[in-house]
């Protein structure tokens, strides 16, 4: 492993620099993904999707449990699955007092399809600020993750953070298109693209179509590339993020991600280049471009294998997500993944890491964020899951070795998110690798930085009422650490008021 030559200089942000502001899913344990999350009008706003594991529990997508993680009623809708937006206020901040500062300022509106009362949105999963032309001030849009038989995804707006409303969807926008991830500002417009359809898949449309817009408020939308950029193995538009002159755009692909970039000038469509191709030579094991982020003027890109880490109806994984970085000239960097021989030229990781961090675990490398002077990333990790997990379908290599550690050792010796730092992109330390300390944990999916410290959103699922083997055998009790966590990282001379 390389030497952490910039770390004695530079500390950063260690464990011990971060508080929790937010537990047990802001009181409700159903909060389980802050999905989204952004720094507006002096507040910390978070987003939530409810009850995933419920939800998935009832998806087409295929699994592969001997006995569900937790409690879920025969009918899904039984449960409140309205998606919640809260704001936290650090100078109402409490020393002490749980959940303290926090506001709850919006919950989604039931809705009536065809006789069938549901939320309008089950999760708010993409958030940013943004002033498009007739906007009076900067405002905060939203992309919302809403129910199959509802009305269609839809991009909220709101001027205070309090209220939030509709805005009009680009013309001819297809209604099965039931979730966005991305709202992206670059060069004076928005950025959205499709992410999931109706049918059991959030993450897959078919169509990997970029739309922009100067004035999203007014619906004046275009589409700016060509479908799936001429490729139709590209399954949707995953992440995106602007860095200098170049607006970057990540697809996901059963034969590997692509990246391609464009100067987002003159007529629609505009023209792309395609800068990293077949999953960074990975091929399929770098199925999808999970995050991006911008750190010292180079693009930072992080991979994942849809659904935790294996697609079992696609045939890919399981496998550790890779990390690479792009300069202004289009050439890349191998940061933390697999040494191979590429038509580029040999790459070897920069880091000395392997795929996930040296950890078979890390699913996805989910989120990142540059924060005063260092880059933050957060993992998606699933060893919470051996527990519940179809053994006899394991792999005879991998259960042994499981069998040799035990499951239950390994949850506790391993279980939880990781989050790691580097100032020059590089050398990496751990900021935490067992989520916090809760091994509930299992997935860190925003981040943020504020002028208070940086904010991290932790994935946890596992309430209410969480599954247990006892004496009687298997069956649910309530989870005091079940719900989604709110962490702050902050300087000494920061501190929360």
């Amino acid at each position: 492993m390389k030497q952490m030559r910039c770390a004695a200089a530079h500390p950063g942000l260690g464990e011990r620099a971060f508080v929790r502001i937010a537990r047990n899913g802001f009181g409700d344990a159903l909060n389980s993904y802050p999905h989204s999350m952004a720094w507006f009008k002096d507040r910390l706003v978070v987003g939530t999707t409810r009850s995933n594991l419920c939800l998935f529990k009832v998806s087409k997508i295929e699994k592969k449990l001997d006995r569900w993680p937790v409690e879920c009623p025969d009918y899904v809708y039984d449960l409140d699955m309205r998606a919640q937006i809260w704001s936290f206020d650090p100078t109402e901040a409490r020393p002490g007092v749980e959940n303290s500062g926090w506001t709850l300022r919006a919950r989604a509106p039931w809705i009536d399809a065809q006789g069938e009362r549901l939320p309008r949105e089950l999760g708010y999963r993409g958030m940013c600020v943004f002033k498009g032309t007739s906007d009076r001030e900067e405002c905060l849009y939203v992309a919302t993750y809403t129910p199959a038989r509802g009305f269609g995804t839809r991009i909220l707006r709101s001027e205070d953070g309090i209220r939030f409303d509709e805005i009009p969807m680009p013309e001819g926008f297809d209604r099965s298109v039931i979730t966005l991830r991305l709202v992206v500002p670059f060069k004076g417009r928005l950025f959205t693209s499709p992410t999931g359809k109706a049918g059991g898949n959030p993450n897959q449309t078919g169509q990997a179509v970029i739309y922009a817009s100067a004035d999203p408020a007014g619906g004046s939308w275009e589409p700016v590339n060509l479908p799936g950029f001429g490729d139709p193995g590209n399954i949707g538009i995953f992440e995106m993020v602007g860095c200098g002159d170049y607006l970057y755009a990540g697809t996901g692909n059963p034969a590997g991600y692509q990246i391609w970039r464009t100067r987002a000038e003159g007529p629609a469509p505009y023209d792309w280049d395609c800068v990293v191709t077949n999953g960074a030579y990975r091929g399929p094991l770098n199925q999808g471009v999970a995050s991006f982020a911008v750190h010292q003027g180079l693009v930072y890109a992080g991979s994942g294998i849809q659904h935790g880490g294996i697609d079992r109806g696609a045939g890919i994984g399981p496998a550790g997500p890779e990390l690479i970085r792009i300069h202004e000239n289009g050439r890349w960097d191998l940061v933390v993944g697999s040494s191979r021989d590429t038509p580029e030229g040999a790459r070897a990781p920069l880091s000395g890491y392997t795929p996930g961090f040296n950890n078979l675990f890390n699913g996805y490398f989910w989120q990142m964020e540059s924060h005063d002077g260092w880059l933050y990333l957060g993992t998606f990790d699933w060893t919470t899951m051996l527990r519940y997990s179809e053994r006899g379908a394991w792999p005879a290599p991998f259960r042994k070795m499981i069998e040799r550690v035990g499951v239950e050792k390994l949850v506790q010796t391993r279980g939880g998110a990781e989050l790691y730092r580097s100032r020059d992109g590089e050398n990496w330390l751990p900021v935490t690798t067992q989520g916090f300390g809760n091994a509930f944990n299992y997935g860190i999916r925003t981040l943020q930085s504020t002028p208070y410290g940086l904010a991290v959103g932790l994935v946890n699922p596992f309430g209410p009422r969480v599954g247990f083997d006892g004496p009687d055998g298997y069956g649910y009790r309530y989870n005091p650490d079940g719900g989604l966590e709110i962490w702050l990282g902050q300087k000494r001379e920061r501190n929360l008021p």
